[in-house]
């Protein structure tokens, strides 16, 4: 895996994801209390011993490239970095990056330098654990120009993606982008070629594209400096190259979700809980999941109970019920609350005792959830200010709605707090 270099594409401006993208990158987003969704490709890569890694990326790049500089630094005797690429603008091209093939474009100069065989092209915005050394060997065996990662689907989910036909060698032969009625029909394959058995080729006979790729070196550099008004991988640079290129398809059997919007983040933090196996597991010693170290102190909970849930380290949480929750870093949560269903991202640091009981004093609202709070099906961003009895549940079964100068959104029926908002004493959402 020396001879390798990935790739991790950080994604447009989030507005799936918005407003957890109003003040950082998509990859920053944070993940299941303490991780941020940049850690899931890059502890995959390192696990999988590749060890030169690029984030590509032009939104709200600070607070990305804060979280791998403090967590990602190898050591001396090893060639192996994680850096961020950052859109920029030239004399050459004055725009920014134009879609996932376009960014690889702007940087093939950076790219290129390296002397290794293959590049390995990640996204950063999905939840799976994959070693990506079996990837690349079924690259090299099958003597492929480019591989793809699939995953099987079956037909009621099958129109929701990219979906493609091989042949009996696993050839790449045709793309559609989510098809429907006899167009998706004309979809169906013989899945049991890539390894499924007969009875899940059976149940599941169409292959989704997860936006995962393999590209040989010199192919890739080709087709991005040969093709340059074709700015995106799957729907471009990839469906044109399977005419000319020995297109591969990759199975991959387990879990992975794709959490580009607020109700498939919502869902993938909630099913962390899930007993009593959830579909995604932080506890593999063998291929974990790398963070920021932060020396955080042991969470503090007093006569509090707790069901289904999981608490990040640090937090100080008092006199509550706390159900089918996911509680981040530095959480506070005063007495008599109840937080069910929901997923508290926590602080980025403490509020010291004395400014704490001042703000109590002169009527400020201070950091954390305050007593007498019930949050149910909410995601409450970082360092928000809920004051003491406030309601925030959904009252009128609002599906949508734009309320950011009130400190909240509405998505899919689920109340998404902003970062930093206060929300005053007695408020019901």
């Amino acid at each position: 895996m020396k001879r390798v270099l990935g790739i991790i594409l950080g994604g447009g401006a989030g507005t799936r994801l918005y407003p957890l993208t109003k003040l950082r990158a998509k990859p920053a987003v944070p993940l299941a209390g303490k991780y941020r969704l940049i850690d899931i490709p890059v502890s995959n890569c390192i696990n999988s011993e590749i060890l030169k890694i690029y984030v590509l990326t032009q939104f709200n790049s600070a607070s990305l490239n804060r979280h791998l500089s403090r967590t990602y630094n190898f050591s001396g005797f090893s060639d192996g970095f994680v850096e961020v690429l950052a859109a920029q603008q030239t004399t050459e091209n004055p725009n920014w990056f134009q879609g996932t093939a376009d960014a690889v474009r702007r940087y093939i100069w950076s790219i290129k330098e390296w002397d290794v065989d293959e590049y390995v092209i990640l996204s950063g915005d999905h939840l799976y654990r994959m070693d990506y050394r079996l990837f690349v060997e079924r690259h090299r065996e099958t003597k492929a120009d480019i591989t793809l990662s699939v995953v099987p689907t079956d037909q009621e989910k099958a129109s929701a993606f990219g979906l493609m036909k091989i042949n009996q060698q696993g050839r790449v032969i045709d793309f559609m982008e989510k098809p429907k009625g006899d167009e998706l029909k004309r979809m169906a394959v013989d899945t049991s070629i890539l390894g499924l058995s007969p009875e899940e080729a059976k149940k599941n006979p169409y292959i989704a594209s997860m936006g995962i790729y393999v590209f040989s070196k010199d192919v890739l550099i080709h087709l991005l400096e040969s093709n340059l008004e074709q700015t995106d991988f799957g729907k471009e640079i990839i469906p044109f190259a399977a005419k000319d290129y020995n297109v591969q398809a990759y199975l991959f059997k387990d879990y992975w979700e794709d959490i580009g919007t607020i109700k498939a983040f919502y869902d993938a933090n909630m099913s962390l809980t899930q007993q009593p196996l959830p579909p995604f597991s932080f506890y593999d010693e063998q291929a974990p999941i790398y963070t920021r170290s932060r020396y955080l102190p042991p969470t503090k909970m007093l006569d509090c109970v707790m069901t289904e849930s999981m608490i990040s380290e640090g937090c100080i949480i008092k006199n509550c019920r706390i159900s089918h929750s996911v509680v981040g870093i530095r959480s506070r949560v005063e007495s008599d609350c109840l937080i069910e269903d929901s997923l508290i991202m926590g602080c980025d640091y403490y509020e010291p005792f004395a400014e704490r009981t001042e703000s109590a004093g002169e009527k400020k609202i201070p950091l954390g959830i305050g007593s007498g709070t019930t949050v149910r099906k909410a995601i409450i961003d970082k360092n928000a200010r809920i004051g003491r009895n406030v309601q925030i549940i959904n009252k009128d079964r609002v599906e949508e709605a734009n309320r950011e100068d009130e400190g909240f959104y509405i998505r899919s029926g689920i109340v998404v707090v902003l970062k930093n908002a206060s929300i005053a004493d007695g408020t019901v959402i």
